[in-house]
């Protein structure tokens, strides 16, 4: 997490956005890659290993938040328990996830921003305007295109490669993020999304990665400890933890001082 990567990061933004929002052809183009205008489809969606696939690369990014969700619920039932990981690493990942994710894709940008997917568009034999990846009026209603929530959920992987070991870490970055490539490229195959979507995606995920790592682990106003988130989590969760156990006939007594 150097500022390397957050130049590359930048300025493939930059380039992106810009060229795809001059010429938003491109996008249709890249689109009509995976689309059979003999059959007026994109055949892969119809292709069970692939919706697998899909389904399979969802599967894995939780799987890897799973571990840090789990030590997070066990610390609110039981504060009175240690974290069962770094928790650091536990607010890292869940942050991460629940921004570039959560809040930022569904609750935020494909809520309001009515960019139709390709399926529906008319170029590809739909009922919909197709409109350039920075134009919000679309006509989609409801779960729209821009930009991919499965993409950023693919691309979050980066999150759990940055806390791998250092000889490790390499690997670890560059398997997440052919994962988010992959990933992304099979939703532009099932006419999901056009490319601007997954890549802003990508781009959106690795961002807010930078920067909360920087919070958390870097930034020496801001940094982080161990104890102190755990100690945090044992300050929220015990007034409830104190109320359980009292309809259970045990007083566990006022937080326990450090």
């Amino acid at each position: 997490m150097n500022r390397t990567g957050l130049f590359i990061a930048l300025a493939l933004t930059v380039v992106i956005e810009l060229l795809f929002g001059i010429y938003p052809e491109f996008d249709l183009k890249l689109a009509a890659l995976f689309y059979d205008p003999a059959t007026a489809s994109f055949p892969l969606k119809l292709n069970g290993a692939a919706a697998l696939a899909r389904d399979a690369a969802m599967w894995i990014a939780w799987g890897l938040a799973l571990p840090a969700l789990g030590a997070l619920v066990i610390k609110l039932l039981w504060p009175e328990r240690r974290l069962l990981m770094s928790g650091r690493a536990i607010a890292f990942l869940l942050v991460t996830l629940l921004l570039a994710a959560g809040i930022l894709t569904n609750l935020t940008f494909k809520s309001y921003w009515g960019r139709p997917r390709p399926v529906v568009v008319e170029q590809f034999n739909g009922p919909q305007p197709f409109v350039a990846w920075w134009d919000p009026r679309g006509t989609c209603a409801r779960n729209c295109s821009f930009f991919s929530g499965e993409g950023a959920t693919a691309f979050w992987t980066i999150a759990p490669a940055v806390l791998a070991p250092p000889a490790l870490r390499p690997l670890a970055l560059g398997a997440a993020t052919l994962f988010g490539v992959t990933t992304s490229v099979l939703r532009m195959a099932f006419g999901g999304h056009f490319f601007t979507d997954v890549a802003t995606a990508g781009l959106v995920t690795f961002l807010v990665i930078w920067l909360v790592h920087g919070y958390i682990y870097r930034w020496p106003r801001t940094r982080l400890t161990d104890e102190g988130v755990d100690r945090a989590l044992t300050r929220f969760a015990w007034p409830g933890y104190r109320m359980r156990q009292r309809w259970r006939g045990r007083d566990v007594g006022p937080l326990p001082s450090a």
